[in-house]
């Protein structure tokens, strides 16, 4: 028997069914949104894909996060997901980076829960 793929119903229902999670390196900037009852990968962005990479210069600023999330939203609205909400990690505040990703993920279209 392998690990199950859904969580169990008692769990679910107390989880945001969409939650965005931001990634930052001393060289790149990733986000992604995952599916929490099914504890996927529904979409996600990186300053680190062939296709970003010819168009940013520098691939770690604020103007380079917000690129990632203004594509990242676009990808969410392709596949139906109206609504996000964010996870920050214990170090990272709304400022900067985050800011930037969070805020152009909602200039796409997508609302925060």
């Amino acid at each position: 028997m392998g690990i199950p793929s859904v969580r169990p119903p008692r769990i679910i229902k107390y989880l945001k069914p969409y939650v965005l999670k931001m990634h930052f390196t001393n060289k790149f900037v990733t986000a992604q949104v995952i599916h929490t009852p099914t504890a996927t990968v529904a979409s996600s962005a990186s300053s680190q894909e062939k296709a970003l990479r010819e168009s940013m210069e520098i691939r770690r600023d604020v103007a380079a996060a917000a690129k990632i999330g203004k594509i990242l939203g676009e990808r969410l609205l392709l596949k139906n997901i109206p609504a996000v909400s964010v996870q920050l990690k214990k170090e990272q505040k709304y400022h900067g980076k985050v800011k930037a990703v969070v805020d152009s993920v909602v200039e796409a279209g997508v609302k925060l829960l």
